[in-house]
């Protein structure tokens, strides 16, 4: 008699073989079964758009997968990410403007060999007792095919078709996307934007780049070297990862209306285009073509999905789901998100529950999530060229990241429908106020864009000189409680109201000339009318901490370079 999985996972990259090892965990009795089309043990270095995690997903990893031996003791430890702006030359590294934290993180984040830690991930849930079969590809889906609601699932292995039984079909397949394609819930996500990356062998450390010995200093020694660097101007940035193979990862990711795709998708083509772009750059990390590992290229990598978790026990995760852009690493959170949404349906059906209304509510919160996180990348290509801008911008991304969905997943809130029905469900929800405050935010920035023309250089600044960053960074593992967490995010709101609040002033100020100290209700605020102050009677007044915190981003305050 064939055997009858609880799991049927297409595909075996990192999304499959983290949910798979989640599952069983869990519940050592749940029956999985992986299918994966690749022959052969992942090829050391494997690809995928970035290669690097940050805080959510660092603590997926360590903490509810247990992965925290394997990654100190095989990955490189990430000193955070890293961010050089242009000065007009780019021809010395220590001249331009520096974003990045001087001393080690409280919180720890990885620097990723994707095919170590994938074989390592295949050969861990192996001895968990999950089934996994290599050169399988998984070809369609036949759903319910019988009374038990079971599930067919028909791959190709061995040069022939097989078939196998589950009661839940995953898939996994990346961009291959076998769901979405055969169900039709495809959607574009409108952020056109492409990536090339290569690998090259040998360490890359980019302070031997630079005789400034006043700026080495700056930092401890391979700090530097161990950053997610970026090299960013208009409409792109260049990414610089070290790995634990002791080679190094090379991106480059451009937006298609400044930097067409046809101008990057050859080695060639690339090494004219980091000439022309990046000149210091060139010798440290294009070798000739003969010694480069690999090459890869994708095209308008940014897509949506209408499904992601269905009551009928079918779904999807990782690139087979959703996926916005690399900048900032997120990838690996919306796996960490996406799997323990779905592992949390998989094992409370497991037990006899019924999932329907969380299969609703978990979809709606993941879609929603995703639009949410949109404006962060949606036209901000096109603000990398400009240094204030740019500080400004990485800094609040990363106030509302750290502040609200990193502690929300360390808390457990994501699968909690309290927590969820009172920050997403009504309108004046907390989650709902924050969606709409990134996205004034954001709006601001482009707003602020054609105003914006100076250069600057000669200057190092650091996330963690401003007290309300350091606190919500060094916040992100602080266990709350459940009754708790929702108090915790509105305070961490109105933090990030004030922010807001404190940026249009000093953007206002410059733009158009209003007061250092008026009152800002920041979810109306907008550079292209005239202030009025009786538009913002709620407003909120100026808070003297957060003014000083804003103020050091602020390089209008020191002298000022002309483009």
């Amino acid at each position: 008699m064939q055997k009858q999985y609880d799991v049927i996972i297409a595909g075996g990259g990192l999304a499959g073989l983290t949910l798979s090892i989640q599952l069983k965990q869990a519940n050592p009795d749940v029956s999985i079964l992986i299918l994966e089309s690749r022959d052969k043990a992942a090829p050391i270095g494997a690809h995928k758009v970035g290669e690097s995690t940050v805080e959510l997903a660092t603590h997926y990893y360590r903490e509810v997968l247990g992965l925290k031996d394997y990654l100190e003791e095989f990955e490189l430890p990430k000193h955070g990410l890293r961010f050089f702006f242009t000065d007009g030359k780019k021809d010395e590294l220590s001249n331009r403007v520096e974003l990045g934290p001087r001393l080690k993180l409280p919180v720890p984040s990885h620097q990723l060999d994707r095919g170590t830690f994938e074989n390592y991930l295949e050969k861990y849930t192996k001895s968990l007792g999950t089934d996994f079969i290599l050169a399988a590809r998984a070809k369609d889906v036949n759903f319910k095919i019988n009374d038990d609601g079971l599930h067919e699932v028909i791959y190709a292995h061995e040069r022939e078709d097989k078939k196998a039984i589950g009661k839940w079909v995953v898939d996994a397949t990346s961009r291959i996307s076998l769901l979405k394609r055969k169900m039709g819930f495809a959607k574009e996500a409108p952020h056109n934007v492409n990536a090339v990356w290569f690998r090259v062998k040998g360490v890359i450390d980019i302070d031997e780049w630079s005789a400034n010995e006043k700026w080495k200093t700056f930092l401890a020694p391979k700090l530097r070297y161990l950053s997610t660097v970026h090299f960013m101007d208009k409409g792109y940035w260049l990414w610089i990862i070290p790995l634990g193979s002791k080679n190094t990862s090379i991106g480059i990711v451009a937006d298609e209306d400044i930097h067409p795709f046809e101008t990057i998708n050859t080695y060639e083509k690339a090494l004219k285009w980091v000439e022309k772009h990046e000149p210091q750059a060139l010798k440290h990390v294009c070798p000739p073509k003969e010694d480069l590992m690999d090459f890869r290229i994708l095209k308008h990598f940014a897509h949506d999905s209408g499904r992601i978790y269905s009551s009928d026990k079918w779904a999807v995760t990782g690139e087979a789901g959703a996926f916005l852009d690399p900048f900032y690493s997120p990838g690996s959170d919306f796996i960490s998100l996406n799997n323990t949404w779905l592992s949390d349906l998989i094992l409370r059906d497991k037990k006899g529950e019924d999932i329907s209304v969380r299969a609703q509510i978990y979809e709606q919160t993941h879609l929603s999530w995703f639009t949410s996180w949109l404006p962060i990348y949606q036209d901000k290509y096109k603000l990398m060229g400009s240094a204030q801008i740019m500080v400004v911008k990485i800094f609040w991304d990363w106030a509302i990241y750290w502040s609200v969905p990193c502690l929300l997943f360390t808390n457990h809130g994501f699968t909690d429908l309290k927590v969820l029905k009172e920050l997403f469900v009504s309108e004046k929800s907390l989650g709902r106020k924050f969606g709409k405050l990134n996205k004034a935010v954001q709006d601001l920035f482009l707003d602020w864009l054609p105003h914006e023309n100076k250069t600057f250089n000669n200057r190092y600044i650091d996330p963690l000189d401003l007290d309300y960053l350091k606190k919500f960074q060094r916040g992100i593992d602080t266990i709350h409680g459940l009754t708790n967490i929702v108090a915790v995010v509105a305070e961490n709101m109105g933090v990030l109201e004030n922010v807001a609040a404190e940026v249009f002033r000093l953007v206002s100020n410059q733009v158009n000339g209003t007061a250092l100290d008026i009152k800002v209700d920041p979810y109306i605020m907008d550079l292209k009318i005239p202030y009025q102050e009786e538009d913002h009677v709620n407003g909120l007044l100026v808070d003297p901490a957060i003014q000083s915190d804003v103020a050091k981003t602020w390089f209008y305050n020191e002298e000022m370079i002309e483009a």
